[in-house]
């Protein structure tokens, strides 16, 4: 469908691709992965013609359509959420219609939001509306760049189920791991100034890079060892008439050798936070409290009604429920941002609330640097720390000098986190504190507050971060909280554990359902049960398909490498060639029996 062939890229001393390839074919799903400014979203804009390639081409298909969602800045304009959904889509019979609120329902919107125009929206829920009118125009593929950054968890998992079954290509951005283990089947890696496949989920492909990275390692200590061993004997033997021709021979091997070159390490940073003043047991208490949202024109929202909630030292709990059921504002409650109509709020003993959001207008001075903002409390942490700190979350070298005046939306949340970290309270509540962070800055986050011997209640869409975080989850629903021991995987199994208990007793009166009416459900949950191992099968034998394919071509690389004049003669490199060649065809011959086995 596209061919990216031998691309070279550059801006002013940067190179980014080197002779970069790949081949995207229908229904394949990517994620591209890569460091931060290695030229992901540079490799998007060639891909939608909107950058050129310094060298190289890329070749589309005939009436190949490919649609595009950028990571923020959606256009806005005055037409309502249904009709911008719409836009360019034909609705002769209304089943355009019709699926274009079903996606939006999807995304999270009302029924009452679909007349609401676009540019009274906020800039994430304007994201929403450009995703639904790219899925509802269905183009051949998609380009998503960070496609999850402005989804809550509902709304991710539903994109989730929808991009599964989605009939196009997809090609994504993302730093969420769940997310990808669960849309893509091959990660695409920007390294080494080339693209490079690696069919699997992430910690597939993690482990895969751990393993070239020390088979390298090892390849070029080895060469190493040769190159000191070749140097001595030449130093030794230099004046040795006897030992002329062997001396000259190995100084022209050592000028013709071709060195093992070691990739760049991505440094991957640990940082120890400074720990808050300790709590009493009891940090956070919500007493008989009442909240009501009054809207023009509606009946009021009662969020919460005598509701009781308590918080202890050292939770670490992540709020969980529909949209509108009332985690944002339970988060903001116990943080003490806003009022309850009725109730009270109780602090503990020597409590210090800090309360995190992705909206944090007016909080930053304009007039100072980043480094300035991130020095400015009263920790006085050393600037080598700070400045290290501020690396992690992505304001690396000069950066720290730039105004907070010009930052953009993700650059103050990211700042503004940084700041809560370094001068941390003994309770953080926090909203989606992983939006705007690559994947290095959310394994810093978590190593951080995993250490963190305070109290951390939060919410997030991130799935990879809930459970690497969370020791209880609170499910929220129509005013009423219930506390799962555990992370979000538990959680899942405890609900979907209900769920079925709930479907096999009977609507009411607590009389067992007819044994047809259990049967029915048995055979329906048999067969989503069965088309799920289909697919999953399918998935499996496309990524079998693709690994052989890649390992064939890999071996006729080498075959051709070890024919060459230069090799053949080097029993040591043919041996070496030879051993990956016999473990790439053990690999093939594996995969193709795998393969037979699952399409039978």
């Amino acid at each position: 469908m596209i061919t990216i062939r031998n691309i070279y890229k550059s801006f002013s001393s940067q190179s980014l691709f080197e002779g970069a390839s790949l081949q995207i074919n229908e229904g394949e799903r990517f994620a591209l992965v890569g460091p931060n400014g290695s030229g992901k979203s540079t490799l998007f804009k060639m891909m939608l013609r909107e950058e050129e390639a310094d060298d190289g081409e890329i070749q589309f298909k005939k009436n190949v359509v490919v649609g595009y969602l950028p990571q923020e800045n959606a256009p806005t304009s005055e037409r309502t959420v249904v009709d911008e959904t719409l836009d360019g889509a034909e609705d002769f019979d209304g089943r355009k219609g019709a699926e274009a609120k079903a996606v939006l329902m999807g995304l999270g919107f009302k029924v009452s939001d679909f007349s609401r125009r676009v540019n009274t929206l906020s800039g994430g829920w304007a994201m929403r509306v450009a995703m639904a009118r790219l899925l509802v125009k269905k183009p051949d593929l998609l380009l998503l760049d960070e496609p999850t950054n402005h989804l809550d968890l509902d709304s991710l998992l539903w994109l989730q189920d929808y991009l599964a079954g989605y009939q196009g290509a997809v090609f994504v951005i993302s730093h969420d791991r769940s997310f990808i283990n669960t849309v893509c089947n091959a990660i695409i890696s920007v390294q080494d100034k080339t693209l490079r496949a690696y069919y699997g989920d992430y910690e597939h492909f993690l482990a895969q890079r751990q393993s070239e990275k020390d088979k390298l390692l090892s390849q070029w200590k080895q060469q190493q060892d040769d190159i000191a061993q070749m140097k001595d004997f030449i130093a030794r033997n230099r004046a040795r008439v006897s030992t002329a021709s062997r001396v000259q021979s190995m100084i022209k091997r050592l000028d013709k050798l071709e060195l093992v070159q070691l990739p760049e390490e991505t440094k991957t940073v640990r940082i120890r936070f400074p720990q808050p003043g300790r709590t009493g047991t009891k940090v956070l208490e919500l007493k008989n409290l009442n909240k009501v949202y009054n809207v023009p024109g509606q009946e009021p929202i009662r969020v919460y009604e005598n509701f009781d909630f308590e918080l202890y030292r050292g939770q670490k709990m992540a709020f969980v429920g529909h949209n509108g059921a009332g985690k944002s504002t339970l988060l903001k409650l116990l943080a003490g941002v806003i009022e309850p109509d009725s109730g009270e709020r109780v602090l503990g003993l020597n409590v210090k609330t800090g309360y995190f959001s992705q909206h944090r207008e007016g909080i930053l001075e304009p007039r100072h640097t980043v480094l300035q903002e991130a020095m400015d409390n009263d920790r006085m942490n050393p600037e080598l720390m700070v400045r290290t700190v501020l690396g992690t979350f992505l304001f690396p070298g000069d950066n720290v000098y730039k105004k907070t005046a010009v930052l953009s939306g993700g650059e103050k949340s990211r700042l503004m986190l940084v700041k809560l970290l370094l001068d941390p309270p003994n309770v953080i509540l926090m909203d989606e504190p992983t939006t705007h962070l690559d994947m290095p800055s959310v394994d810093a986050l978590i190593g951080a507050l995993k250490e963190f011997e305070g109290t951390l209640c939060f919410i997030s869409h991130d799935l990879y971060f809930i459970n690497a975080l969370a020791d209880s989850v609170v499910h929220i629903e129509k005013g009423k909280t219930t506390v799962y021991p555990g992370n979000y995987d538990y959680f899942r199994h405890r609900q979907l554990a209900m769920q079925a208990e709930t479907e096999a007793a009977a609507p009411s009166g607590g009389e067992a359902r007819p044994p047809e009416a259990r049967a029915d459900t048995a055979a329906w949950e048999e067969k989503k049960r069965q088309e799920a191992e289909a697919r999953k099968r399918s998935r499996r034998g496309d990524t079998l398909k693709k690994d052989i394919a890649y390992s064939r071509k890999t071996i006729e690389t080498l075959a051709a490498k070890m024919s060459a004049p230069e090799i053949y003669s080097d029993y040591k490199q043919v041996k070496e060639l030879g051993d990956k060649i016999h473990a790439l065809e053990a690999r093939v011959a594996a995969a193709t029996e795998e393969l037979k086995a699952i399409e039978g």
